[in-house]
Order: structure tokens, then sequence, then C-alpha cells
């Protein structure tokens, strides 16, 4: 009998705010480096040989193609949700486009995890096969090395197979409890990792959550391709109520299986996470980017730009970015969140994206800006084109400085290489093209009364914004 087929399933949501000032709205946790020069979501889609698919929303979808393309990676699709609607939802919809092969098992993977050892994570997905063949929904419980209050954890019942039926789920629980768990060796953290059927999800959730799946049917059924991506129908998500795997399913259900498995496993929900991933130094510190610490032990360490000099602190975390830094005791790291709720409710765009902000067609990054100007740099992808635009209250200098431009200015079309240059008046339609094979690079000097991003007026847009 021919083995079943096993389709990736990536998970592609949230916001990762306790990473903040790294990871940010626009940029999150998944699509960032840490210990590997491959990002999470990289790190996530190599970690089984088959094409995926991908759940991810709308800000996110051409990051998302643009990574697994820089890793020569084709997904099966690209699921484009307008709201987040948890776990449960978004295995459905990808479950709801496998329907007509029931027998394909879906192994479901956050993308903002980190996994040390993927070869034992290769070995315990071997193991969980013969259980998801058998009618289980199998999930993949960490050993627990540490009394841990941040994880649910999983209480493994009777053998079955080459794992265990599951006892109990836990919420995250608190510190004598998790100790409590940890010396019994009965219970292992819940990693969020999944392998099941698609025809026995699809009737599970039948079963639980019958309105959700209606739901998940009619936001498929009315939503439509767009540039190579599914786009879910808005109104059939926004009336979904949001629920996780576990929630939706997994407590209720008799039919949960967990394969224990010690494979390096984080899910990289801290700054203190992303310090042990690192390997502290013989001092207990993890120093990234341009970095000189004096008598400093037991921090992290980040500059992205600039540099970083510490005297004498100890178990901080210090991160600093182009446009914002961090400094946070270690032991509150969890409470990073805080900050980032305080700068959304005082409109700060700091908590929304960072100096580099990314767009389908590349990337801008602020360098300067004062009363009446701005200067940017400009990255175009090859074949990236800007909006076909206007502003009303400012006019543009550009400057190539690689690749080759295509520039529409009203009815001229121009095309400037390296060191050539253009002026864009006030009211004037032009758009920006990157013809060649590769990246394009320009300064931008703006110059009016008010340079702001929403002084924008798209008259046609590629990619449909």
């Amino acid at each position: 009998m021919a083995e079943p087929q096993i389709v990736p399933v990536i998970l592609s949501g949230g916001a990762g705010t306790r990473l903040w000032p790294l990871s940010r709205e626009h940029n999150p946790k998944q699509f960032q480096h840490f210990a590997s020069t491959r990002t999470l979501l990289q790190e996530t889609v190599s970690r089984f040989p088959a094409a995926p698919m991908v759940v991810c929303n709308n800000e996110h979808r051409f990051l998302v193609t643009e990574q697994l393309r820089e890793i020569g990676v084709a997904p099966q699709a690209v699921v484009v949700e307008p709201v987040g609607r948890g776990t449960a939802a978004a295995a459905t919809f990808a479950a709801l486009m496998l329907e007509r092969l029931p027998d394909t098992l879906m192994l479901v993977m956050p993308s903002d995890h980190s996994i040390a050892d993927p070869d034992a994570f290769r070995r315990a997905v071997d193991d969980a096969v013969e259980l998801a063949k058998a009618g289980q929904l199998v999930t993949f419980g960490v050993r627990p090395t540490e009394a841990h209050t941040g994880y649910g954890y999983i209480r493994r019942g009777a053998p079955a197979g080459n794992g265990f039926l599951v006892e109990q789920f836990i919420e995250k629980p608190d510190a004598a409890t998790a100790a409590r768990f940890l010396a019994t060796g009965k219970y292992d953290w819940n990693s969020g990792i999944f392998l099941f059927s698609v025809g026995l999800w699809l009737d599970e959730m039948a079963r639980w959550q019958p309105v959700m799946v209606s739901a998940c049917r009619r936001a498929i059924a009315q939503g439509h391709e767009d540039l190579g991506f599914l786009r879910l129908d808005q109104q059939a998500v926004q009336q979904m109520t949001g629920l996780s795997i576990d929630h939706a399913v997994m407590e209720k259900t008799d039919r949960a299986a967990v394969v224990p498995v010690e494979m390096g496993w984080s899910d990289v929900g801290s700054w203190s996470s992303v310090w042990r991933m690192g390997g502290p130094d013989v001092h207990g510190n993890v120093v990234t980017g341009d970095v000189t610490a004096i008598d400093s032990t037991s921090c992290y360490l980040r500059s992205d730009k600039g540099l970083l000099a510490t005297v004498g602190i100890d178990n901080l975390v210090v991160v600093a970015m182009g446009d914002a830094v961090l400094v946070a005791d270690k032991s509150r790291d969890q409470d990073i969140k805080l900050a980032v709720e305080a700068l959304k409710a005082a409109g700060r765009s700091e908590a929304i994206h960072g100096a580099r902000v990314l767009r389908p067609w590349g990337w801008f990054e602020s360098l300067a800006t004062g009363p009446r100007f701005q200067v940017k740099l400009i990255q175009v992808e090859p074949g990236g084109r800007l909006s076909l635009q206007k502003h009303w209250h400012r006019s543009e200098h550009w400057v190539v400085v690689t690749g080759t431009a295509v520039v529409t200015c009203g009815e001229e079309v121009l095309v400037l290489r390296e060191n050539q240059s253009t002026y864009i008046q006030a009211g004037t339609i032009h758009r920006l093209e990157n013809p060649g094979r590769f990246p394009l690079q320009i300064i931008e000097v703006q110059s009016g009364e008010y340079v702001g991003e929403d002084d924008i007026v798209r008259i046609e847009d590629t990619y449909g914004r």
C-alpha cells in the first residue's frame, strides 16, 4: 500500500510583539533571522521536502512569496486571510482545499518556531504517520527541560503505536504546577505542531465546530484568485469566531494522540528564548551586530544599525534598531508587549513598522527627515513596479544608485542608469519600474509643504492596493 501524501501547512500569522523592536506588525518574527542565515519561515518550510500550503494575512502575502522564492520553494497555494481567526480556521481552509484527497496527511506547523535538531523532528513525523493513518489527530509533545510557565502542557495517557493517547491538555500553568509536571515525567510541552488526515480533521471539525466549517466553505467559495493568491471572502471570515486547533477540537475529541520528541524546540516567544538559542558566551552574553560590552553579564545585546556600547549591566535585553531602542530586564521580557500596546495607543508608527518599510515591489528606508523634506533609499526588486501615482504636496528628485530604472513622468518614459537622475514635479503622474535582473536602488529626495506617506493618489496598481 502506498504511503499517504504529506502536505506541509504553514501557519504564518501573528504579530510577535514580545520581540519588538525587531519584530513589528508589518514584519513579524517569522520573517526575521535569529540563529540561522534563514528566517524562521524559511527554516520551517525547509523541514519537510514537499511543496507547502501557506496561510497568511494580507499584509504579509508578498513577504511570504519572496522568502519562499529566495530558497527555491514554489508553494502549492498561499491562502490570504483578511483577518486572523486562529489556527483552527487556518487548518480548515487548507483541508477544504485538499478535500478531494481525504487520506492526505496535513503536517500543520507554525511558521515562527525554531527546531535545532530537524532530523529528530523528521523521525518524529515518521513515527506519527502510522498513528495518523490509524485515525488519530497527532500532536507533537516536546520533552520539557525546565518548569516553564509560558507553554501549554500535554499529559500522556496509554501507549498507542509510536506515541501515546492524550489524557489531558493543560493551559499555561503557574510555577508550582509546572514544577510538579516536570517531576512526574508524564507531561510534555505542547508544540502546536500537528499531523492528521484531511478527512478526519474535517469530520472532527464538523462534529465540534459545524458553524466554523460552514463559514470556511463560504470564505473559499466567495473568495477569488489574485496574483497567484487565494484571497478569502472578507465578510465570511469576519463573521467567524477565532479558535485555536486545541480549543476547537483537540481538547474535545477522543482521537488525540501525542508523539514525544526531543528536537531543541522553541516557540521563540521572548528575547530570553532568543538569548538561549544564541548560545551565551563565557560571560553569559549573546552579542549580535556592532556591540562593545564592558563588564556586562547574562545579557542579550543586539545592534542592527550603529555602535552599541554597554558598561556594568546584568541580565538585560538591549536591542538597537535604526528607529527604536529597547532596554528591558530579561526577567520582564514577556511584558514587552505592554510597551508595544502603549506605542499603538499613542499612534506611534514604530509599533507597526521599522525604518525599513516593506512593499510588494521591494522596500524603502527613510534616511533623513526634516521640515519640508525627506530623503529615502528605495529598492525595487527585479520586475517590480510602483503604482502609477501622483502627490499633491511634494516634488521628488530621483538619483539611480544601482540598476536600471524605467521612469514614467507625465507623458514621457525615461530609461535611467547609475548616476542619472530625474525630477518629478508635484501633481505629475509618475511611476518607477525595474526592468532588469538585479535590484534597482535609488535615492529619493522629497521636498514640499507635506511629505507624509498618505499624500499619494494611486491611479493604477499592479498589486491591487
